[in-house]
């Protein structure tokens, strides 16, 4: 067919004799002009490029969108390209009628749509470079196009042509696409006055993108890059080269920080609140508030979500449109028009295949655009509103009445709850909220088209669906319940596991690891049950999901075989299976948005009640806010009064802003008085008075003492006059100071920060004064053991500290802070005798009263009365004496005298104290607990780092290789670990399984393409009807079998994975050496046993289970395609290798981004926590702005990581769509231009359809598996750890019963270390003890004492030499034999949870009398009596309802229990007072006088009176004899110990 711009079938087609503008060729061909013009003007501006002018702007992203319109425009030129696509589809579809070609019919077109696609680009490189005049360009060329598309309409309503022509209405559409563009044109230039005007206006780049911090650029890219995501490119490909930290991701921009849209919705909750002022009943709607902030978002996401479920319903439309025109092809080619122009009706334009397989494809691509772009809309402002209700909890913790908290209205874990769970319960509901209104408007839209297609018959499909949904709903609501009593069960496992991995060198000295490993796996075993259920409903659910849509197909088309005379067609067949998959999604997330719904209403109840909970009173030195909050605050916040309201100046808006009227305080007509209370009666909110007529003056400068008996109400006064009790009567009245205060409270509150941090509490650092502070607390020693010294992490999540040390940091932190009044609330409480005095004389004495400040100290250590300038004596509430300590001896003699007998007591008891030295032992504890899990696991990994900084120079690649690749080796591991059997079946039935449904849909395919074929008899039809019909109805019921098999198998083959590595990993870890349990930290292992072992138990069953199905899924639909079309293989090839890089990509920088979000969870979730523990401190030092800073901080931080996550979820999303889109174009033209039988054709569509929604889903799916594999692995690492060698070279029952009878120890030349690769800690040591010896062991810290009693058991490695008990070397028994024979105390008392029984005698062999007879030889005979239950009373965990004394003693009882007649006593009376201690001497003098009894002692008195002393020293045995012998020795070691008595 030759080819002519008008064709050369007509000879008119060039004659112009009525006039140029009557000829349409010429007009089509005027029509180019503009296209033309604009692509020769713009494309040397392109390429040349404006550099010059792009300096001018200082800014960090070339992203500043500033021309007035800019949206509108894009969408306007969206359209127009759209309008233009729909043009050429016209011009070629009239020309392929014609009988030569007419390029006038789409050229014209195809050059408009090259001109609109450069005029975006060059409108967006204007204006990322801000050159305003360039953009004349456009608007001439809109000028242009506007005027020649008029002259073209015009041109068709002379000649007739009408609304029935599709060319007559795009070029209407364009008519006013290219007005509107050229008015958004004059608004740039009206606004920014750049062409005709003088002084153009100038502008200034929003703030975020002046800030480098900001790289979040969602809000201020362009249209295109915002739908795409295409600025996240840079960060998704950075990740590649190097890990996302926090750095990466920047700062959030204003818009979406906390206080921004806490600002906005603290003003909405108030405008609910003052609605409901005049209604005591009615409480203020959060529900309303949250309207009111973040509703616009919302209803953008929902009109996104409705315009995406819409265009969802061209799928089927454009595919039985597709099947149609195939099958009713006839051959129209030798129709032509004899016209030169011919004109189609829309409805011969659609009929089209081409037509339709094109619209199909934008149809898809919209549909995922605006479904993304929905549900980011709603992330962002779940997210947001997330960060507004946190920042508001946290106010109102700053707010929450002490009574409150104490009296237990509002537990911690309550509050803990509201931040962790409700508010993320909130966010969850806003995330699903559009699926709400989308759903039914889905559902309606579904039926209605499916009754169109197939008549009655459909609504029996919707009918089967409808009634299956309730069950998807009962199914969900039983899951939740499964999930609770998993947790419980979980709870109870983990709460044993930490008991025995505490305990764990105990159970290991007395052989008893497997009772409690038993006692374990019973939990385990309980908990297991538990998540059969859950992995029942959860495999339930997944059956239904997919059973579904087989019930409702097989239902609808039986019944319209039966029904209808009419055979089924193809096209109404494919059409109404793909509405079908429509209809099953929303029914299926229904039950999951319902039941976020109920529990986004719980939640707000919560809420409702938190925020309505009583707040402290407003005290008139409360009210008189000091300016340095509300200035640092708007120092820090980076918040521009712009961005929440412009009406108002910002300190309105700002809550810490939220402080009532400025009234200052009256100050006193005296300055010697700092604090004055008069006729005050305070309460602790019941309304009672806690404190009654309390009339008191505090003396500035001076120190208050106030003292009186426990619970007479001296912690309250100081809480009274802080303004935490409800002021009942009375006044509080301070001189000008209040904002200058420092406090530590009786019950030491850390923060989860450094020490150094924890004393300087904000305040500027001064290391003259920080030394001072640290020295006067006597803090120095103690920071010396730790790893890092003051830069090391204390508090909840870091170093456990004991009782005085925590008491020591808080009142250095009191002393520290640069404030005129210091309260101290009991500091010596749990402080020993000499760091009382030291800290009364330098820190207080010295250190405070230098400064001139003011003290009130409550304390029960009379003894310093006389330091005191003034003494307050309080009792039951109320002030019994005040005045000078001369005052009370002279006015009140008896109490003057009863204190006096109680400093002689006090003294008495300091003499006996002086014997202990608490501190030591403290510093002891925290040396032991620190160095050799620390030090050694912090030696460890600085090795392990710079082998690591080492490799990673040498080689970067490898290490990216790693990151980028699936841990399928892993994988494998886990998919075994679960067995073969299962694994073989779990792969059968999944292949299975999906052969037989696309078995389904081929039948039915091949059954409509035959119906239509078969011309037989009725009778032959019936009999091919009932054929057809049976097959068809077997294999869907062979489907929904499978579906339940596949479901139960995966879920099967995961929980016995989960219970066998389980399994393993407890056996390991009980019997692994305790050179494991000493360099691996605590909670290294309890995670393993928690966090991990919940990934394997409950997410990783169901991510495999989904990761396999839609995997398979696309596979089929892959095939089913090539099978219609082989043609599509070739097209396959460039999509396969899109996909894989986009994977690629994808997988590493979600793992980053996931890592980040969980990691900056914790910090925030603890800083809540904190803070409503030290309210009052924070309170008393007036920190809430410097605490709601850092909250904010905190809060935008997770958020950020969050939000990111999201974004890559979304970049990933859109891109597999588009690919999925484009999947479904190319099978759509292959099969068009291929011709295929009908059904087939229908099929490959359908298929090509299904692919778009599951190949996202294979990407997330496998980087979810990635991170879950690591918790497989990381249990793994534990399982290759090499365990103690339990079997010896002896048979058990070759050793005597009552081995060791005589308590003989022979040993010889030993030798010990700790590992192989250690150095050795004994060397050659001899000794020879005699049965019923006492012997003591001594020497230095560190010269081999400990490990020498590790020796007896053979917890060391015994490589040389050997120990012989009663004639038989231990190294031949079998280590059970061993250690069940022999006694050991340990220094540290350790008791565990159950009754008294049981920590006895676990193995329960022993009868009463013989447990009571060991309790009365400890001494606790009377106090079990009189304890409910007697032996059966209960012991909570760790013991901590029975004193350390009491705990050491139960030791000892337990230590007898075991008739062994050798006992090691392991420096037992390290931790314990003195009249406990004198009890063990006893004991053991007088219970074990005819046992073997080695002594390690930690004081050397302890031995003296021992029949022989071995004295080590750095692991060699330097001395051996009996105490009076080596005293002899004047330069002997012994000798020197003795002395120094260390």
């Amino acid at each position: 067919m030759k080819a002519a711009f008008c064709g050369n079938d007509n000879a008119s087609a060039y004659d112009i004799s009525a006039g140029v503008l009557k000829n349409v060729c010429f007009v089509d061909a005027l029509n180019l002009v503009p296209h033309v013009f604009l692509l020769f003007i713009t494309f040397p501006i392109l390429f040349i490029g404006w550099g010059s002018q792009s300096s001018k702007v200082q800014i960090h992203h070339n992203t500043w969108l500033h021309f007035p319109g800019h949206n509108l425009r894009w969408i306007l030129t969206f359209t127009l390209l759209f309008v233009h696509v729909c043009e050429i589809a016209e011009g070629i579809v009239s020309d392929a009628n014609m009988k030569s070609r007419h390029l006038h019919l789409f050229l014209p077109a195809m050059m408009g749509f090259v001109a609109a696609t450069t005029a975006i680009v060059y409108y967006h490189n204007i204006e990322t470079s801000n050159f305003p005049k360039l953009l004349l360009a456009l608007f001439l060329y809109w000028i242009m196009a506007f005027v020649t598309k008029t002259i073209k309409l015009v041109r068709y309503c002379e000649d007739g042509v009408t609304f029935s022509q599709l060319r007559f209405c795009i070029t209407g559409i364009m008519v006013i696409l290219y007005g509107l563009l050229m008015a958004v044109e004059i608004n740039v230039i009206r606004v920014r006055r750049y062409v005709f005007f003088m002084n153009p206006q100038k502008v200034k780049p929003p703030e975020d993108l002046q800030d480098l911090g900001v790289r979040f650029l969602q809000p201020f890219v362009n249209l295109l890059s915002k739908a795409t995501y295409w600025w996240m490119n840079t960060l998704i490909i950075s990740a590649h080269k190097k890990p996302i930290d926090l750095k990466a991701i920047g700062k959030l921009p204003i818009a979406m920080r906390a206080l921004t849209n806490y600002v906005c919705l603290k003003e909405a909750y108030e405008e609910q609140k003052k609605k409901v002022a005049n209604q005591p009943n009615k409480i203020p709607s959060i529900w309303l508030a949250m309207y009111r902030a973040f509703g616009r978002p919302i209803l953008l996401s929902s009109t996104f979500r409705y315009l995406a479920d819409l265009l969802g319903f061209a799928g089927p439309l454009c595919i039985s449109g597709i099947v149609e025109s195939l099958q009713n092809r006839t051959d129209t080619t030798g129709k032509s028009n004899e016209t030169s122009t011919s004109y189609l009706s829309s409805q011969d334009f659609l009929k089209n295949a081409y037509v339709l397989a094109v619209l199909l494809f934008l149809a898809l691509i919209l549909q995922r655009t605006f479904l993304q772009a929905s549900y980011y809309v709603t992330i962002e402002t779940g997210i947001n509103l997330r960060g507004a209700l946190l920042a508001m909890i946290y106010n109102k913790i700053l707010r929450l009445s002490t009574s409150n908290l104490s009296m237990g209205e509002m537990t911690l874990g309550q509050i803990n709850n509201l931040v962790a769970i409700e508010t993320n319960q909130l966010m969850w509901f806003l995330f699903l909220c559009p699926n709400l209104w989308a759903m039914p408007v889905q559902i309606i839209m579904g039926v209605i088209l499916l009754y169109n297609l197939l008549r009655v018959s459909a609504l029996v499909g919707a009918a089967v669906i409808v009634l299956l949904a309730p069950i998807q709903y009962f199914i969900a609501t039983k899951l939740a319940e499964a999930q609770k009593s998993t947790l419980d069960y979980s709870t109870e496992r983990l709460k044993k596991t930490n008991e025995i991995l505490k305990g764990i060198k105990l159970l290991k000295l007395y052989a008893w690891e497997h009772i409690f490993c038993t006692s374990v796996e019973e939990t385990r075993t309980k908990e297991l049950i538990s998540l059969k259920t859950f992995a029942l409903y959860t495999s339930l659910s997944i059956f239904m999901n997919a059973a579904i849509p087989i019930a409702a197909v097989l239902a609808t088309f039986v019944t319209y075989e039966y029904q209808n005379e009419a055979t089924l067609q193809p096209y109404q067949a494919f059409a109404s299976l793909s509405l079908f998959h429509i209809l099953v999604t929303p029914l299926f997330l229904l039950s999951t948005v319902v039941r976020f719904a109920v529990k986004a209403v719980i939640s707000v109840q919560k809420l409702n009640e938190f925020l309505i909970s009583d707040e402290i009173g407003d005290d008139s030195w409360r009210s008189a806010e000091s300016s340095v909050t509300y200035e640092s605050c708007k120092k820090h916040t980076g918040l521009h009064t712009k961005a929440i309201n412009r009406k108002q100046p910002l300190r309105h808006q700002l809550d810490s802003y939220e402080q009532p009227p400025r009234r200052q305080p009256r100050p006193f007509e005296t300055d010697d008085i700092a604090i004055k209370v008069t006729n005050g009666y305070f309460s602790w909110g019941s309304g009672l008075a806690t404190l009654s007529n309390i009339n008191i003056r505090i003396p500035t400068g001076q120190m208050t003492m106030i003292v009186g008996q426990v619970g007479c109400g001296k912690s309250s006064l100081l809480l009274a006059i802080l303004g935490e009790m409800q002021t009942l009567e009375g006044k509080v009245l301070w001189n000008k100071n209040r904002y200058s205060v420092a406090y530590a409270a009786q019950k030491p509150w850390l923060l989860n920060a450094t020490v150094e941090e924890n004393i300087i509490f904000g305040s500027p650092f001064n290391k003259q004064r920080y030394k001072a502070v640290t020295d006067a607390c006597s803090l120095q020693p103690d920071i010396d053991l730790l790893p890092f010294g003051d830069q090391t992490e204390i508090g909840e999540r870091g170093i456990n500290l004991s009782g005085g040390q925590r008491q020591r940091i808080c009142v250095a932190r009191a002393l520290y802070q640069n404030t005129n009044i210091v309260f101290l609330d009991d500091p010596f409480s749990a402080l020993d005798i000499h760091l009382s005095d030291h800290l009364m004389q330098e820190g207080i004495l010295k250190f405070l009263q230098e400064d001139k400040r003011t003290l009130i100290l409550v304390t029960h250590k009379l003894q310093y009365l006389p330091h005191a300038d003034w003494i307050i004596a309080m009792k039951d509430g109320y002030v019994l004496r005040e005045g000078t300590l001369k005052d009370i001896q002279t006015k009140d003699v008896e109490l003057y005298e009863h204190w006096k007998t109680l400093m002689n007591r006090q003294d008495q008891e300091l003499e006996k104290d002086m014997e202990t030295d608490q501190t030591t032992l403290e510093r002891k504890t925290l040396r032991r607990a620190m160095y050799p899990r620390e030090s050694k696991a912090q030696l460890e990994d600085e090795d392990e780092e710079e082998e690591e900084e080492e490799d990673d120079d040498d080689n970067m690649s490898t290490v990216m290789r790693l990151r980028t690749k699936m841990p399928w080796r892993t994988c494998w591991r886990y998919l075994t670990s679960g067995g073969f059997f299962l694994l073989f079946l779990m792969i059968f039935s999944k292949l299975l399984k999906h052969s037989v449904i696309v078995a389904i849909d081929y039948w039915l395919a091949r059954w409509t393409s035959m119906e239509n074929k078969t011309g037989d008899s009725i009778e032959r039809n019936r009999e091919n009807k009932s054929h057809h019909v049976a097959v068809f109805s077997t294999l869907c019921g062979a489907g929904i079998f499978l579906c339940l098999v596949t479901s139960l198998t995966v879920e099967w083959m995961g929980l016995t994975a989960a219970k066998n590595l389980h399994h393993n990993l407890l056996n390991k870890i009980i019997l692994g050496p305790i050179r494991f349990f000493d360099t691996t930290p605590l909670g290294l292992i309890l995670n393993r046993f928690s966090a991990d072992t919940n990934i394997i138990d409950q997410h990783i069953p169901p991510t495999l289970e989904s990761l396999t199905r839609s995997t398979l899924l696309c596979l089929s639909a892959i095939g089913m395609i090539s099978y219609a079309t082989p043609w599509f293989l070739v097209a396959l090839v460039p999509l396969g290798v899109a996909f894989y890089f986009i994977q690629k990509y994808f997988r590493v920088a979600s793992k980053d981004l996931q890592e980040l979000d969980d990691s900056t969870q914790l910090p925030l979730l603890c800083h809540f926590s904190e803070t409503a523990e030290g309210l009052t401190t924070i309170r008393a030092f007036r920190h809430e702005a410097r605490f709601k800073q850092h909250m904010l901080e905190l809060t935008d931080t997770n958020n950020i990581a969050y939000l990111f996550l999201s974004a890559a979820n979304r970049w990933l999303e859109v891109r597999t769509d588009y690919l999925g889109a484009c999947i479904v174009l190319t099978a759509a033209v292959t099969s068009i231009t291929y011709k295929p039988e009908s059904g087939i054709l229908g099929l490959g569509l359908l298929y090509a359809l299904t692919i778009t929604n599951y190949l996202n889903w294979v990407v997330r799916n496998l980087a979810d598996l990635e991170v879950q594999m690591g918790a497989v692995k990381k249990v793994n690492s534990f399982l290759t750890m090499e365990s103690e060698n339990y079997e010896g070279t002896m048979d058990p029952s070759q050793v005597p019963k009552d081995w060791p009878q005589e308590g003989e120890i022979k040993i010889e030349d030993l030798c010990v270390r700790y590992e192989n690769n250690l150095k050795p800690v004994l060397k050659h040591v001899k000794a020879y003890i005699k049965p019923g010896q006492k012997v003591g062991i001594c020497g230095r810290t560190g010269s081999g004492k400990s490990s020498l009693s590790l020796a007896f058991f053979r917890m060391v490695d015994i490589f040389d030499g050997k120990i012989v008990i009663d004639g038989i070397d231990i190294c031949k028994l079998p280590l059970d034999t061993l250690r069940s024979r022999l006694s050991i105390i340990l220094q540290d008392p350790i008791l565990f949870s159950g009754s008294i029984r049981f920590n006895l005698d676990p193995e329960c062999k022993c009868t009463d009398d013989r447990l009571w007879e060991a309790l009365e030889i400890a001494q606790l005979k009377n106090m079990v009596k009189s304890l409910p239950g007697g032996l059966d009373a209960v012991v909570t965990e760790g013991g901590e309802n029975f004193s350390v004394g009491q705990r050491q003693l139960f030791c000892l009882a337990r230590a007898f229990v075991r008739k062994s007649s050798i006992l090691i006593m392991d420096e037992a009376t390290a931790s314990i007072d003195m009249a406990t201690e004198n009890i063990l001497q006893k004991v053991v003098m007088t219970a074990f006088v005819d046992r073997t009894v080695v002594t390690i002692a930690h004081r050397v008195s302890q031995i003296l009176d021992g029949d022989i002393v071995l004295v080590l020293s750095e692991g060699v045995l330097a001395e051996c004899d009996s105490a009076s012998n080596l005293l002899l020795k004047e330069d002997g070691l012994f000798t020197t110990l003795v002395k120094t008595n260390k």
